[in-house]
């Protein structure tokens, strides 16, 4: 079980950035939700005037047995070739890491085919995850291992100077594991939690719901043991991502959530850590039909909706700028009484 203390934030310290926020050269609220932006991040570092950048972007690249039931749209060796493409600096997340200033990490959690390439970091806990169709995903020392690489890497960015937490994931079948996660949180059905992933069609879209709906009556996990639940129907990477937001908010760093199997992880941390998700910020709106609902659960209203549903932290990378310009906002903006202008009547009312 990982041992974890993730302090709370600092509230005092999001009431005086507000405070202060309210005296720049505006009206209140008129940078709308870049206040709150400033503020939340002021609570998570405990700083009034925080720091964001560099990005740590953590990509972590697993396979899942369950692929075998034909629940994607890709075969399973994309995983291995999509590796390839991160370490060549040819994925989406790549590009946007790059115009970020990230310090980007690719690591190989549990991709079924060996990867030799030194660009991708080798802490493979096994090769691939077995079908939670017919049997346990992985065992409960697996499960631990994945968490505990997840966590090790976080801190290895933050100690390379990561100011901000973005994980990304890359795995074929990930949306059916992240989907059966998220039914045993929620009483919604199968049918407005699993959507398409890669682009399935319809009929297999069902297919897809029916093996989720199998593995469920097999296994009947309980969220209430996180590790036996993950072991039971989870994957490799989704466990390192909830190790590595644990890592990050227990050293009062930023976590910048992606998607819908990003935001599933964010949900497996809590279990371990209730207060994790007070360091979250939700950076998009993914088109997989479950993240409204696990959006929901963490409590979280997302900063853009681009249609995305990509993954590998390719939304939460383009939402980062407005950390950049909340930040920005907080260190640089005059107050009216540095700038010598007049406030109103009103407050925040500025006089003609």
């Amino acid at each position: 079980m990982m041992n974890v203390s993730v302090p709370p934030i600092r509230r005092e310290m999001a009431e005086q950035a507000r405070a202060y926020i309210d005296q720049l050269t505006k009206p209140p609220g008129s940078l709308g939700r870049l206040e709150d932006i400033a503020a939340e991040l002021a609570g998570m570092t405990g700083e009034l005037l925080p720091r964001v950048t560099p990005p740590g972007v953590l990509v972590f690249a697993a396979d899942h047995g369950v692929a075998a039931e034909r629940v994607s749209a890709y075969p399973a060796e994309v995983t291995a070739q999509m590796v390839s493409n991160f370490a060549n600096g040819g994925a989406a997340i790549n590009v946007f890491s790059r115009h970020i200033g990230a310090l980007l990490q690719v690591i190989d959690v549990g991709v079924a085919a060996p990867i030799v390439d030194e660009r991708v970091i080798q802490k493979k806990v096994r090769p691939g995850t077995n079908n939670f169709a017919i049997m346990e995903a992985m065992t409960m020392s697996e499960a631990e291992q994945a968490l505990h690489v997840g966590y090790e890497q976080a801190v290895s960015v933050i100690g390379q100077g990561g100011r901000t937490l973005i994980v990304g994931e890359m795995g074929i079948g990930n949306t059916t594991a992240a989907s059966a996660l998220l039914a045993t949180l929620t009483d919604e059905p199968l049918e407005r939690i699993v959507g398409k992933g890669s682009g399935i069609r319809e009929e297999r879209l069902a297919h897809k719901r029916d093996v989720i709906r199998r593995a469920l009556l097999l296994h009947q996990p309980d969220p209430a043991k996180p590790v036996e639940w993950l072991a039971k129907i989870g994957g490799l990477e989704i466990a390192a991502m909830a190790g590595a937001m644990l890592a990050a908010a227990e050293r009062r760093i930023p976590i910048l959530l992606d998607g819908f199997i990003c935001t599933v992880a964010a949900l497996v941390a809590r279990q371990f850590a209730p207060n994790v998700a007070e360091y979250m910020i939700a950076g998009h709106r993914s088109q997989e039909p479950g993240h409204d609902i696990a959006l929901r659960l963490l409590g979280k209203e997302p900063l853009l909706d681009l249609r995305m549903r990509l993954g590998e932290g390719s939304g939460a990378a383009v939402a980062f700028p407005l950390f950049v310009a909340a930040t920005a906002m907080v260190n640089e903006m005059a107050t009216f009484a540095s700038a010598g202008i007049s406030t109103g009547e009103e407050k925040g009312e500025k006089q003609a």
